[in-house]
């Protein structure tokens, strides 16, 4: 027996048939279905990190519907560079697709004076999948538990508190300079590789005050190693759910960061289509939702693609005009 999905995704495959017979074919000539070939899905994350394994669980799922191989392709290197350039330089057929960051996307391109690649004309987006932010923290001896008790020590004491991000050009550097330009403080910025390096260093209490991801930080917070005090982007995360945002604390900062699906430009419309969809009915099942949980994201409101796009030239507009302000550029020392 038929189910409603099934016949969904059979009147979908077969649109995708039809609308591709036209394009680039000879009279009488027959194209060979899509998919018929396993699919390669780019990654700009390692083997085994957190992004790897939300690729993972998204490529079983394509797979499935698609009933053809899914296989992750790892291209860790250059903050995510190497993986979005090999995407954006792939041909548009349907058998190369993009899952990265914010970050590795809009963040990457709006610190390069001259960017590899354009993710605006480069890439076709295709769903947008999760929202987060990162958590600021302070060390648990540090008498502040909020945006306005950090400005009154910093203000009382300039000069003498430093914080740590994991690197120049991170998320959290440029977060930071947001909070520093709006609320008139003064900060100094100590750039590390990891973010556990941040942690064991908090703990020795050589750092007090840090931006860091959102995920590994909740055992932390858990265990009364480190207080959070504030959480970027446009909503509260999942955990710790009373955490109030920079937002909400009067830092007019709400750009969320997010996970999202892309593929080179070229791409039929009609195979857009197909994964646009294909990608929502993933984020729909328990496997998939639980993955989120654990990585402390928020489920998005369905976008169109047109929709995401408008994100994308947007958030690249905001990264860019903070990366010139404060004159942040990956690379610098």
């Amino acid at each position: 027996m038929q189910t409603s999905i099934d016949v969904r995704r059979r009147t979908l495959l077969c649109g995708l048939a039809a609308a591709l017979s036209g394009t680039g074919m000879g009279a009488g000539a027959q194209p060979a279905p899509w998919p018929s070939r396993p699919i390669r899905l780019v990654l700009p994350s390692s083997g085994g990190s957190g992004p790897d394994v939300l690729a993972r669980v998204f490529g079983e799922r394509l797979a499935l519907a698609l009933k053809q191989p899914v296989v992750v392709d790892n291209k860790p290197g250059a903050n995510g560079a190497l993986a979005v350039m090999d995407a954006a330089r792939s041909a548009g057929d349907g058998y190369t697709v993009l899952f990265a960051s914010s970050s590795f996307t809009v963040i990457n391109q709006a610190l390069q004076p001259k960017p590899a690649f354009d993710v605006l004309t480069d890439l076709v987006p295709v769903a947008q999948i999760a929202s987060g932010g990162i958590h600021l923290i302070v060390h648990p001896d540090l008498p502040v538990h909020s945006i306005k008790e950090l400005v009154a020590l910093a203000k009382a004491n300039p000069g003498k508190y430093d914080y740590a991000t994991w690197g120049i050009g991170s998320t959290g550097q440029l977060a930071m300079e947001v909070v520093k330009a709006e609320a008139g403080i003064d900060l100094r910025h100590v750039p590390y590789k990891t973010v556990s390096q941040i942690y064991q260093d908090m703990q020795g209490g050589l750092i007090k005050i840090a931006f860091v991801d959102a995920t590994s930080s909740l055992a932390q917070i858990r265990a009364g190693r480190i207080r959070a005090i504030a959480v970027t982007g446009s909503r509260r995360m999942p955990a710790p759910p009373d955490l109030p945002t920079l937002a909400e604390q009067g830092i007019p900062f709400t750009t969320d960061a997010w996970y999202g699906v892309f593929v080179p430009k070229g791409t039929p419309a009609a195979i857009v289509d197909v994964l646009h969809r294909e990608i929502y009915a993933a984020i729909a099942a328990p496997e998939v939702r639980e993955r989120l949980l654990q990585l402390n994201l928020a489920n998005m409101p369905l976008k169109t693609p047109a929709q995401f796009g408008q994100t994308v030239a947007e958030d690249l507009r905001v990264w860019r005009a903070i990366a010139q302000r404060h004159n942040i550029r990956l690379g610098d020392q």
